[in-house]
């Protein structure tokens, strides 16, 4: 199946998703989505509890907030990308982050927990992708009322990692 995934092109994904699929470094999807897992597990199970807890302002989210919104937007993106790849015609559905925040209880998981949750999370979704040959990688639904490919979903999911990384390391670490 399919073993470089190619940077999908303007009208693959909704313009908002634009600042992600920009942000993704490499045109080797499947070797970014491992390079990503090693580096955000290790965070996540290498800081003290204290850190993960940290809130930069009043009203923000701790790290395991974050981790947990990048983990639950992962599946989310995955499971889009399933449905797309296997020709469901559904609109599929948004979500509020701030809902599904709201209920998570990010903060009363361990890190390692966490750790382990995003790496299975990340794991299936590169065994997803790797099944999934060229024609299937272009095949184009609609999420949240907006045209989006297969492909295209790969790279929203690595380049929000990305965006979701950079603020913990700016503004908590």
């Amino acid at each position: 199946m399919a073993q470089t995934i190619i940077r999908p092109q303007e009208g693959e994904f909704a313009p908002y998703y634009g600042q992600y699929v920009a942000l993704v470094p490499s045109e080797n999807l499947l070797d970014y989505f491992a390079t990503q897992q090693e580096n955000f597990a290790s965070l996540l199970s290498t800081l003290p509890e204290s850190k993960l807890l940290y809130r930069y302002a009043e009203g923000k989210w701790s790290i395991k907030d974050v981790a947990q919104h990048i983990i639950d937007s992962e599946r989310i993106f995955a499971y889009r990308a399933l449905s797309i790849a296997r020709n469901d015609p559904t609109n599929l559905p948004g979500f509020e982050e701030n809902d599904y925040a709201a209920v998570a209880k990010a903060d009363d998981r361990s890190g390692k927990e966490m750790a382990d949750d995003y790496n299975a999370a990340r794991t299936a979704t590169i065994t997803l992708f790797k099944s999934f040959d060229d024609s299937v990688l272009a095949r184009k639904g609609v999420a949240n009322n907006q045209p989006v490919s297969v492909r295209a979903l790969g790279y929203v999911i690595a380049g929000h990692d990305l965006h979701h990384f950079n603020v913990v390391k700016e503004r908590y670490l």
